[in-house]
């Protein structure tokens, strides 16, 4: 996979190739001056692509050895770092590229190899030029040992090329390529990828293997020129059809890929595209590949992946999905068999139940097959390793005596501690924008990829044209199928409801009570910016505007195995405010046919009609269309997951439908805007309060002009306070592509939350009320050190049911002006009319409409009649 370059990337980027552009080529030179600026670049990109490190101004010998361990494919030192190092005996030569920047250096180099040829011939080496240095360490011309550094003045496709040719690597900074077209000044990565393939002799292009990210190969295609340039720019699985010309995978069927890494076989005559596919798979049949269907763990976790979006509630593996500590005891029941275990059949088929359990924890806390391995790859790397020894109850449960017991009668003195490797740190990326070029601030700011809206689409209209031709029986099929609740007989519970379904005890009934209280009033102030209008625009013209209730509104609440009154609260007492005539709740309903009396008793303070026992599409698709037995309303409102929001977009555009709906919903999200004054534990509690909704949700940390120390109090704050959570595992895939990014000013901070457009924005600053005024794009703000975003969701008043993903530049948050339709009237006088009469000819007959200035003229000639 290796390419004929090596891309240094500079410390303060201005142009050039982003760190996920380079990620293309497969590895990095990044230069550092300290351990913890290499291990930080190290945990934030290890995953992407292998990084060299050249640690030419790092003294300490045990720092090389750690920047080795934690991940660092290479380490580029000078001869005297090398000398020092070879005293270790864990450090593998293969790991270090010495640099050689003189003719001298070379020679004593090669002095120094010669000493110990059998221990020290594979210690590759840098030179500033091209030079002898190949042939005087006796590095094969197949090698990829020797490295040359080219300056940026010397850069050119033909030095490039003279350095492969001598068999070596060029070394370039990022800032003297692109993957743009014709870029001044720049050269083209796409160029440099080409030069080296070879052309199939029948053809002119080139024979290229795609595989996935675990390497296995999901077809054979061909490239050229143009196919891979525009595959760099794009970033995406570009190729060249025979017939077709360009061939942009997935433009058609939607079975898009991500472009990962780019490179050759062994010999260059075969191009190596790894890319991560989605959609049904790599195929035109709709298989993973051209070779058929995925097998054993790949096919295992696209399994999952597909129960995890669909969450078909009868299956087992939605129950684990929704029951982590019955995941735990089946993986701790599992690990026990597979060490019971003797005969090879035994031991292969418990091993089968423990990764089949094992991955499925991976799953849900968005862990894919392609971490595993790169951790796996990144233990490999590690020089210093830890003695291994089980841990005392478990070495004690195996019938292992404790270590220190056997080796104390041969051991003249105690031996160290073994080194334990602690638990892995939950932190956000981060990001200095000082030091980033703007496209790649920009790539940070956007959020996780969702589930493409069509796949989903055609999950859901099944469903929906179901429930529409089979009203109550085909909800009440859905809600067996997926809520497992077999004994309901009826999709709908009728107000009044009875008092045995709204049993709660005093503390949380005063909750809500207090909660419905806060949230009607702040409604209900807002009735006067609703309140009619009435103005004379010129004499005898008078226009006015006032509102009205729309008159059936559908709620959907999210339930199953969560609780969410707070929800029903948010939606339902301000359409009671509005004075919608038929308010409908809709939550999907317990395995006994059942539903949260916290839910009813809610429903029954905001005076709904009824209680639709359903969730996901076939009760937004109920509520649209009607049922026998429920109301079809005019307008449904309330989140919930893809699944929700795509029937709702689907119905709000079936005319026939005649629905609404209150916006296009994401996942949770947070940005806090945090500087000096900021309380670390504060701010990690606001970041975790939205993490913990989900792995896809996404917390974002402004932090402005904070230095080393206290952005480090902050991600100890969350590391401390994230494994303390019962939904760790959750957190954990949340805070994987969450991200801080280190500003400035406020005035910065604030530039990039506008961008961002937030659902929540919380303002732990000074003076935070005078920056509210910066403001343009957010969901909701919670403003000062006292205001967690906890308040909103619950009890403050505002409304928790908010634009997601991006949408608040262009929806607000659930209002009283949410359950209302404004209506405008015209009241003209005759005087009125004549004034207007012929600006309103004159524009109807500018476009063509003779009877629009008939109704007006025929008025005229009445009113000039009845004056004579």
């Amino acid at each position: 996979m290796a390419t004929p370059f090596l891309v240094a990337y500079p410390s303060n980027p201005t142009s050039g190739l982003s760190l996920k552009q380079i990620a293309y080529f497969g590895r990095v030179l990044v230069k550092v001056s300290t351990l913890a600026e290499a291990e930080q670049f190290l945990r934030q990109n290890f995953r992407q692509l292998d990084v060299y490190v050249d640690a030419t101004a790092i003294s300490s010998t045990g720092d090389l050895v750690d920047i080795l361990n934690a991940g660092a494919a290479k380490i580029l030192i000078t001869l005297d770092q090398l000398t020092v190092l070879s005293q270790e005996q864990s450090v593998p030569s293969s790991r270090l590229l010495v640099s050689a920047a003189t003719e001298s250096q070379i020679d004593s180099l090669q002095q120094w190899i010669a000493s110990d040829a059998t221990e020290r011939n594979d210690v590759s080496v840098a030179t500033p030029a091209v030079s002898t240095a190949a042939s005087k360490l006796n590095i094969s011309t197949d090698s990829s040992r020797l490295f040359t550094v080219l300056d940026n003045q010397a850069v050119s496709e033909d030095a490039i090329g003279e350095v492969a040719q001598k068999g070596a690597i060029a070394i370039l900074s990022s800032e003297t390529l692109t993957v743009e077209r014709d870029a001044a000044g720049q050269i083209s990565a796409a160029k440099l990828i080409a030069a080296r393939a070879v052309t199939d002799q029948s053809n002119g292009l080139y024979a290229t293997s795609v595989t996935d990210e675990r390497g296995s190969c999901l077809g054979v295609v061909w490239s050229s020129d143009e196919s891979i340039a525009e595959a760099l720019r794009t970033g995406t699985g570009v190729y060249q059809s025979r017939k077709r010309g360009l061939w942009y995978k997935g433009q058609s069927s939607g079975d898009t890929q991500e472009l990962i890494r780019i490179g050759y076989d062994c010999d260059a005559d075969c191009l190596v595209f790894v890319v991560k596919q989605t959609g049904r798979g790599f195929c035109h049949l709709g298989t993973d590949s051209c070779f058929g269907t995925s097998t054993g763990l790949s096919r295992l976790q696209k399994t999952l992946l597909a129960r995890k979006a669909d969450a078909p509630a009868g299956s087992y593996t939605a129950r684990l999905f929704n029951e982590p500590k019955l995941v735990e005891a089946k993986i701790m029941e599992e690990a026990e068999e597979l060490c019971r275990a003797t005969t090879k059949e035994e031991i292969a088929f418990e091993a089968a139940d423990l990764f089949y359990f094992a991955l499925t924890k991976c799953t849900a806390a968005g862990v894919s097959l392609e971490d595993i391995e790169r951790n796996l790859d990144l233990k490999s790397l590690k020089v210093k390793r830890r003695k291994g020894d089980a841990k005392g109850p478990w070495a004690e449960k195996a019938g292992l005596a404790p270590a220190s017991t056997t080796e104390a009668a041969s051991a003249p003195a105690p031996a160290p501690a073994p080194v334990v490797e602690q638990e892995t740190r939950m932190e956000m990326k981060r990001v200095y924008t000082s030091e980033t070029p703007i496209t790649e601030v920009k790539e940070f700011l956007k959020r996780p990829a969702q589930k493409s809206n069509d796949a989903i689409v055609a999950l859901v209209k099944p469903i929906i044209q179901d429930v529409r031709d089979g009203g109550d029986a085909a909800v009440l099929k859905y809600t067996h199928k997926f809520e497992r609740a077999t004994s309901l007989t009826s999709p709908v519970i009728k107000a009044p409801f009875p008092a045995e379904l709204m049993k709660l005890t005093p503390d949380v009934q005063e909750a809500i009570d207090v909660s419905i209280g806060n949230i009607q009033r702040f409604h209900t102030a807002q009735k006067s910016s609703n309140d009619t209008l009435r103005m004379e625009t010129m004499p005898g013209v008078v226009c006015s505007r006032f509102s009205r209730p729309i008159e059936r509104v559908g709620l959907y609440v999210p339930g199953g195995t969560a609780v969410l009154p707070s929800t029903a609260m948010m939606l339902g007492v301000p359409a009671m405010v509005a004075g919608c005539q038929k308010i409908v709740l809709a939550s999907p309903p317990r395995a006994d046919g059942s539903i949260s009396p916290e839910i009813v008793y809610v429903a029954h303070k905001v005076g709904a009609e009824s209680i639709v026992l359903a969730g996901g599409a076939q009760a937004v698709a109920a509520m649209a269309y009607g049922t026998e037995s429920v109301t079809k309303v005019d307008k449904i409102l309330g989140p919930g997951n893809q699944f929700v929001t795509a029937a709702k977009m689907f119905v709000s555009n079936d005319t026939s439908a005649g629905v609404s709906i209150d916006m296009p919903a994401g996942p949770s999200e947070v940005l806090v805007i945090a500087d000096k004054t900021a309380n670390p534990a504060f701010v990690a509690s606001d970041l975790l309060s939205q993490a913990e909704h989900g792995v896809d949700s996404q917390v974002i940390l402004i932090a402005v002009d904070l230095n080393e120390e206290q952005l480090r109090a902050i991600e100890d704050e969350v590391d401390m306070q994230a494994k303390a959570l019962p939904r760790v595992d959750i957190v954990r895939g949340s805070l994987a592509h969450s991200v801080t990014f280190v500003v400035r000013d406020i005035n910065e901070a604030m530039i990039l939350s506008n961008e961002y457009a937030p659902e929540h924005l919380i303002l732990q600053v000074d003076q935070p009320e005078a920056v509210v005024e910066q403001v343009f794009n957010a969901g909701s703000v919670f403003i000062g050190p006292w205001t967690p975003e906890s308040v909103g969701d619950y009890s403050a008043g505002v409304n928790h049911s908010l634009p997601t993903y991006g949408y608040a530049k262009q929806y607000s948050g659930v209002n009283l002006g949410s359950y209302l339709k404004h209506i405008t009237s015209s009241n003209l006088t005759a005087d009125g009319l004549l004034k207007l009469a012929k600006t309103v000819e004159t524009l109807a007959a500018v476009e063509g409409l003779d009877a629009h200035k008939r109704a007006v003229s025929i008025r005229v000639a009445q009113m000039n009649k009845d004056r004579l």
